[in-house]
Formats: C-alpha cells, sequence, structure tokens
C-alpha cells in the first residue's frame, strides 16, 4: 500500500512540474521564456549529477567538462553559419576571431590561416556539430570510466581526477587562443537551423526543444533506473564488493552510467548554446561544476526530480537576489546560507524531505486503518 501511494505521489508530481514547464509560454514573454528555458538546461544538468552521484555513487566534480564540449561543438557549427564568418569576403566561411590572430601572409582560409584551423573545416555541417556534441563527451567519459573503474578507483580520488581534468581542458582552451578564442569564447552565433525552421532564442519553438528535451531525459532515466540495470546500478554503489561477489560487472554498469551522465550534460550544453548564443571556457570553471553539485544536494541527489527542481529553483533565487537593488551585495550570502540551511535540516534534499513526509503520511493512514479494524 505504502508503495502504491508513493508510485502514485511520483507520477502526480512529474506530472504537475511537466504541466507547469509546457503551460509557461501562456503567461510568459520572450525575455521570461529565455530565462526559465535556461533554467531548464540547468535542470538537466541537475539530473545528470544525481544520477551519476545520488544513483551510481560517483561523485563527479567534473561535469562541466562534458557540458562545455557539447556546447563548443555545436557553436563552432553555429559560427561557421555566422555572417561574421563571411565577412571577409571569401568564398569559406573563417571565424572572425582568426583574422585576428592570422599569421602575416597567411591564406585566408581554414586550410591553413592559422595551425590547426583545418580541424574547423567539418563544423561547415550543423549536423557533424550535433553529433560531435554527443559523441565527443560520451567517448571521453567512456574512455575515463574504463580506466577509472577497471582500475577500481573510487571515491575521493575519482572526484580529484575528473576536477584535474575538466581544469585542463579549459586551459587547454584558453591556451589555444587562435584556434578558439581563449577566454572571449565563441559569440555571434548563427541560429539553430533544423530543415527551413529556425530556432528563435527568444521564439516559443526554442523554448519547447528545451522542454520537450528535459522532459525526455527526466522520464527516460526514471524508467532507466527503474531497470534491472538501474538496480544493480544502486547495489554496485551501496556495496560494490558483494555486487562483484555476486558476479556483476561493476564496472561496467559504472561506466555505462557515467557515460550516461555525460551525454545528457552535453545535451544540456549544446541546447544553452541555442538559448544564451555563446559558449565560454567559463563554462569548464571549477566553481561551475561544483555549484552543479550543489543543486544536487539541495534538491535531493536520490531524486531525479528534486534534483531537477533544485537546480532550477537554486537559479530563479540567484537572478531574484542579484537583481534586487537592496540584495545586490549580499546575494551570494543568501544562495551559500540556503544551502547550509538545506545540508544542516534537510541532508537528503528538498526530494529526500518529500519523500520522507509521504512515507510519514502513509505510515499514520495505515496506523489509523489498523486501529480502527481492531
Amino acid at each position: 500500500m505504502g508503495t502504491s501511494l508513493d508510485k502514485r505521489l511520483t507520477v502526480a508530481a512529474y506530472a504537475l512540474f511537466l504541466g507547469l514547464i509546457f503551460l509557461a509560454p501562456l503567461v510568459l514573454d520572450g525575455f521570461g521564456l529565455n530565462r526559465l528555458a535556461k533554467y531548464l538546461v540547468f535542470g538537466m544538468l541537475g539530473i545528470a549529477v544525481a544520477m551519476c552521484w545520488g544513483y551510481a555513487g560517483i561523485l563527479n566534480l567534473g561535469q562541466g567538462l562534458f557540458f562545455g564540449l557539447g556546447a563548443y561543438m555545436l557553436a563552432m557549427s553555429l559560427k561557421m553559419a555566422s555572417p561574421t564568418s563571411l565577412q571577409h569576403g571569401g568564398a569559406n566561411p573563417v571565424p572572425d576571431f582568426m583574422l585576428s590572430n592570422a599569421e602575416p601572409g597567411a591564406t585566408v582560409d581554414l586550410c591553413c590561416i592559422n595551425q590547426g584551423s583545418f580541424l574547423w573545416l567539418p563544423f561547415q555541417s550543423q549536423g557533424f556539430g550535433i553529433f560531435m556534441g554527443v559523441v565527443l563527451p560520451v567517448l571521453v567519459a567512456f574512455v575515463l570510466g574504463g580506466v577509472l573503474f577497471r582500475k577500481r578507483i573510487a571515491g575521493v580520488f575519482v572526484s580529484i581526477v575528473t576536477l584535474a581534468l575538466v581544469l585542463l581542458v579549459r586551459l587547454l582552451l584558453v591556451d589555444a587562443q587562435p584556434l578558439t578564442n581563449g577566454f572571449n569564447g565563441l559569440s555571434d552565433l548563427a541560429w539553430l537551423r533544423v530543415g527551413a525552421h529556425e530556432f528563435d532564442p527568444y521564439g516559443t519553438s526554442t523554448y519547447y526543444l528545451v522542454a520537450l528535451t528535459l522532459a525526455f531525459v527526466l522520464i527516460g532515466a526514471r524508467v532507466l533506473l527503474a531497470t534491472r540495470a538501474g538496480v544493480i546500478l544502486r547495489a554496485t554503489s551501496g556495496d560494490p564488493q558483494r555486487a562483484r561477489y555476486l558476479g556483476f560487472d561493476v564496472a561496467h554498469y559504472q561506466t555505462f552510467f557515467f557515460a550516461l551522465s555525460a551525454a545528457i550534460a552535453a545535451v544540456a550544453g549544446m541546447l544553452y548554446v541555442v538559448v544564451a548564443e555563446f559558449a565560454s571556457p567559463t563554462f569548464m570553471d571549477l566553481s561551475f561544476s561544483i555549484t552543479m553539485v550543489v543543486w544536487a544536494a539541495v534538491g535531493g541527489r536520490g531524486s531525479l526530480l528534486g534534483a531537477c527542481i533544485g537546480a532550477i529553483l537554486i537559479n530563479i533565487l540567484e537572478a531574484t537576489a542579484s537583481e534586487t537593488q537592496s540584495l545586490v551585495e549580499a546575494w551570494r550570502v543568501i544562495v551559500g546560507l540556503t544551502f547550509v540551511l538545506v545540508v544542516l535540516y534537510l541532508p537528503k534534499g528538498i526530494g529526500g524531505w518529500a519523500h520522507d513526509l509521504i512515507a510519514r503520511f502513509d505510515h499514520r493512514t495505515r496506523a489509523r486503518a489498523a486501529g480502527g479494524r481492531s
């Protein structure tokens, strides 16, 4: 009975959340939809962290690596389609920042304007950018996960390795100024085009693209974790040694879900580029990756929906506090205090608190029913 009530209320919570985000265009203008779309992207990151940390037991402090790789892959394609990439007068597009970084006398063409500029050639196709935006982060995650988990590296050591890797890639991006525009990142991007339709970042179609993707990720992750693979994953997280003794390939499951989490983060990165119209090395800052962990902790790392809602609520709180004149200087303190209070009084996050509340309510209901029968 308790399980049935929990399931019904979980379905109701998912339905209510998805209903609210799909009805948002009825009450918000273009600016409001664009802002909410960014928050929904962050909600996807909350889901990615919850899957990796809450269910697989892998605290990844480098989730920004996969978000950033996905963002840069699509941004490179959109940069190639931008009018600014054709202003040099040549037949083929060349990113504008490469012109200012070109060596004297260099041919104004991607083949040889800068060292390594030929790597941009395939990105003239947006399909290639989307493909690489998913494949590259997943490939990196599979290789990294295979090495870490096959060698049974766990706990804080995984966090240190992922943290070091994201900082290394960020450093490479910044240092490769002629190829990536360094600290400035990629801006002046074209709109994403699918067939004859262009996705205006402030348009309803772009918002629904993000909302539908979030819904697919949220429901898909929930269904997957309810399968046998998800059950085994939770078992490996709780007691990996016992799972190995029972014959399960712990490294295989950990690597799979680690890569799946990376794929979700990569898709979120691509959608953020579509909505925000830029890609930046700040996506791979240490502070951003740690912030994702905070979102999941506040929402509840053991709950996909809780982590998603936690990410959205914290970003709404940050935006509201930072735009309130009386709180301009204190908004970071407010957000930090919120996190501290949640950790102290709601250690399982909002999702865990809601689940415990339902369990207590159900226990009391059954106790009253039993008392009435006696």
